[in-house]
């Protein structure tokens, strides 16, 4: 249960005999007798699950594939040489997946 007037949990204190719930603001409640919590939960097994293959996150940028001269490829940098070198950069064409390097 939550505090309605800041939003924070409230927290279970014993006052007296009684139990009660209370928020850091001055909020206070006393809880409802509740014979317990139940949690159901049912599953369906006979949904499909869809597969998908393969999902590119890299940027596109305009470059052009040596293959298929196709002008849009995938881009991505990598340190593959020491710290003091610079990165090497990677595409993949988005049309035959052809993939190559480019050195700074």
């Amino acid at each position: 249960m939550f505090c309605p007037k800041c939003g924070a949990i409230l927290r279970p204190k014993e006052k007296g005999t009684k139990r009660i719930l209370y928020c850091t603001c001055g909020f206070t409640k006393e809880p409802k007798e509740e014979a317990g919590t139940e949690l159901k939960e049912t599953v369906q097994s006979n949904k499909k699950i869809e597969v998908i293959e393969q999902v590119e996150i890299h940027p596109k940028v305009r470059a052009r594939c040596e293959k298929c001269q196709n002008t849009i490829a995938y881009f991505w940098t990598q340190q593959t040489r020491g710290a003091d070198e610079p990165e090497t950069r990677f595409f993949k064409c988005t049309k035959c997946s052809h993939t190559w390097r480019e050195y700074s």
